[in-house]
């Protein structure tokens, strides 16, 4: 909904028009039921308004028209509507939110250092977002199509490719958890603009190693990220980068990570299943800087082609209890230098020095 303190004309620029209908206005002229247009306004983030108070546009009616129109088509139901509805509205909640904090930090920097930002002028970076909306809303809908394509592909081979439940579209994928190691430390020691800086190049900075080796992020929680990738060494490489990056980027945070491999059930853009919480488990069990991976990630990554020449350095680690999994023989992966036999750590090399101080922190290995 707009805010009403708002200038009538920018609130028509940002809706689309102005507000002209009540609730039950809108359900009457789109022949949408109160019950189900209730539900609807509700999945998209938005409280329902009173009986009486104007808060709908015109354009309101017209998407409620086509939400109409789609339930006569044999694939589509209101359960269906209202699962793509609360997707939507926690989505572009997000994406209007994060595209606000950047706009009112842009507009901040145009200011001098000791005049604070008002009202009016909230209002004015508001108005001189309808110079850009053509060109946003152009490059958010190509996005919107290629993440869809992207996510179709995944879904077909994610079917032929599962063992479990082909119907259900169970899969084996790798997942992986990175999380900031002293999080909570650090943020007490930051203002809100240099804890935000932080969180936004920690994501940043994952999320182009991710998609750089074929990877999905599935989401990110701040001072975590979970990921999942098709490929076991593409898994087990987009660990070690994020792991490694503190050691080229002084900007970029220490993390731990954790790495699965199994069959897993993507729902509504997360993933869920035992490897899911292994993952979990072993970041939070993982010594800052290390990467810790699971028994069928370690058989996974033995088989691979990449590996075959001794790719990375794989660790046996003394089984140790995890919440809910029982006992787990966690694996320390790190990378094999090109001087080192396969297996076989190389004191000439930084990072096998670095991967020697963190195996012997994770407790002793299993001969």
């Amino acid at each position: 909904m707009a805010d009403p303190r708002l200038p009538a004309d920018l609130e028509v620029t940002l809706l689309g028009g102005p507000l002209r209908y009540t609730r039950g206005q809108v359900e009457e002229l789109s022949g949408i039921d109160d019950d189900h247009a209730r539900r609807i306004w509700q999945a998209l983030g938005f409280p329902t308004p009173p009986d009486e108070e104007i808060a709908f546009t015109d354009g309101d009616v017209d998407s409620l028209r086509e939400i109409k129109e789609l339930l006569d088509h044999d694939l589509v139901d209101e359960d269906l509507v209202l699962q793509l509805s609360r997707a939507v509205g926690q989505t572009m909640g997000r994406l209007a939110s994060w595209l606000g904090d950047v706009w009112l930090r842009r507009l901040s920097e145009q200011l001098p250092a000791d005049e604070p930002i008002t009202p009016d002028a909230v209002v004015a970076a508001l108005a001189a977002t309808e110079e850009l909306r053509a060109p946003f809303e152009r490059l958010m809908l190509h996005g919107w199509r290629r993440q869809l394509t992207a996510a179709g592909l995944r879904a077909a081979a994610s079917t032929a490719a599962a063992s479990a439940d082909p119907v259900a579209g169970v899969a084996h994928l790798a997942v992986g958890f990175a999380d900031v190691v002293s999080f909570t430390r650090m943020s007490r020691r930051m203002d809100g603009d240099a804890l935000a800086a932080f969180v936004e190049r920690f994501e940043s900075v994952a999320s182009e190693i991710v998609a750089e080796l074929g990877g999905r992020m599935v989401k990110t929680l701040g001072d975590e990220v979970l990921f999942t990738a098709s490929d076991a060494v593409a898994a087990a490489e987009i660990g070690l980068r994020i792991a490694e990056r503190c050691e080229e980027d002084p900007d970029f945070p220490r993390v731990r990570v954790g790495l699965a491999y199994g069959e897993v059930l993507p729902r509504l853009g997360d993933v869920f299943g035992t490897p899911v919480n292994l993952a979990a488990r072993l970041t939070a069990t993982a010594y800052p800087g290390s990467v810790l991976i699971d028994g069928a990630l370690a058989a996974e990554l033995d088989a691979s082609e990449v590996d075959a020449s001794g790719a990375f350095d794989i660790t046996p680690l003394r089984p140790r209890p995890l919440q809910g999994l029982g006992r787990v023989r966690p694996r320390l992966l790190a990378r094999a230098s090109s001087e080192q036999s396969p297996r076989r750590g190389n004191s000439r090399d930084p990072r096998s020095r670095r991967a020697n101080t963190v195996r012997s922190r994770n407790l002793p290995p299993t001969h």
